[in-house]
């Protein structure tokens, strides 16, 4: 009796420690064992939001659970980035970010989490080319032209973007710098507030991201100039881009990313990088991104970890030499 007692007493005790002593990768095999939710920093409807509901879609599927999207939106996406950051590192808390969250806020704003160490990259999402536009009403139809008007005209031109420290912004700054000009930035909360004005005339012209712009630009609304991408747009083949036509560091895109949150372990993150992979080169979810104009390019957790941070130091670097702080 007395030993079947202590049986009883240890295998409990036993199992605990046993456990513990269990590799990570037998944890993720089980993994998710609760519903994961994507946060996405931009109201619903957007290509971010777009783009995240696309992956909850196959991920259900192929994560074999429920995966949810929530929209937190505010603070140059970095409100969803900290919920993420805070999160437990369990996989089960995703987030879809941009480089305006992850590379261009960090600079401007005073956050409580840091975007580089407390966020695990997953993998790269998609590339959105930013498109020089202007109205179809507009004298300008190269950039030459353009560029000619605007050092005549130092200080009136104006071009519009989405927000203070937007890449739309950013990507404005960097043509200024390349250029030699003098465009006035007019932000706009949003890409659709922007395009009534700039449709309008009220602003000249406008670097938004191909999946903001292209349904305007497909109606005849606005006149594509360039792209900002090193190379052209798939989605936009006629379009120059800005280095073919001499103008070099003014490569200005947005991007999406997967991330989750820092100490999550390697097995969960290459997991989902896998999850990640094979839902990017379903056809439907190529041709959605196609159609918002963007480019995919698949990489490793590893590949997309560099590239966050290169970008985040690129940033930094370009706010701090076109003098771009918060207002």
């Amino acid at each position: 009796m007395k030993y079947s007692s202590f049986l009883r007493r240890a295998l409990p005790c036993a199992l605990a420690l046993a456990s513990l002593a269990l590799p990570a990768s037998a944890f993720a095999q089980t993994y998710p064992d609760q519903p994961v939710h994507i946060m996405v920093g931009a109201s619903p409807g957007g290509g971010t939001d777009i783009l995240a509901r696309t992956l909850a879609d196959k991920f259900t599927t192929g994560l074999k659970q429920t995966v949810v999207v929530e929209n937190r939106p505010g603070a140059s996406n970095t409100i969803a980035a900290g919920l993420t950051a805070r999160a437990e590192p369990n996989g089960l808390t995703l987030l879809v970010a941009t480089n305006t969250g992850q590379a261009i806020a960090p600079h401007m704003l005073k956050l409580n989490y840091d975007p580089l160490s407390d966020l695990q990259p997953v993998g790269l999402v998609a590339i959105m080319p930013n498109v020089l536009v202007v109205p179809s009403s507009s004298p300008y139809k190269n950039i030459k032209d353009l560029i000619e008007a605007m050092k005549a005209k130092p200080g009136i031109f104006k071009y519009a973007s989405s927000g203070v420290g937007s890449t739309q912004h950013v990507a404005g700054a960097a043509f200024n710098l390349a250029t030699g000009t003098e465009a006035i930035h007019v932000p706009y909360k949003g890409s659709s507030q922007a395009h009534i004005d700039l449709i309008a005339g009220q602003t000249d012209m406008m670097f938004d991201s191909t999946s903001s712009a292209m349904s305007q630009i497909k109606s005849g609304a606005l006149r594509p100039l360039a792209v900002t991408t090193t190379k052209r747009s798939s989605a936009l083949p006629d379009v120059p881009t800005l280095a073919e036509l001499g103008i070099k560091d003014a490569n200005v895109t947005t991007w999406y990313g997967l991330l989750t949150t820092g100490g999550t372990s390697s097995d969960i993150v290459a997991r989902l990088n896998k999850e990640l992979d094979a839902t990017l080169k379903l056809p439907d979810v190529v041709e959605r991104i196609k159609g918002l104009g963007g480019e995919i390019e698949p990489m490793t957790a590893e590949q997309f970890a560099a590239m966050n941070k290169d970008e985040y130091e690129r940033y930094g670097k370009l706010l701090k030499a076109a003098n771009i702080r918060p207002e």
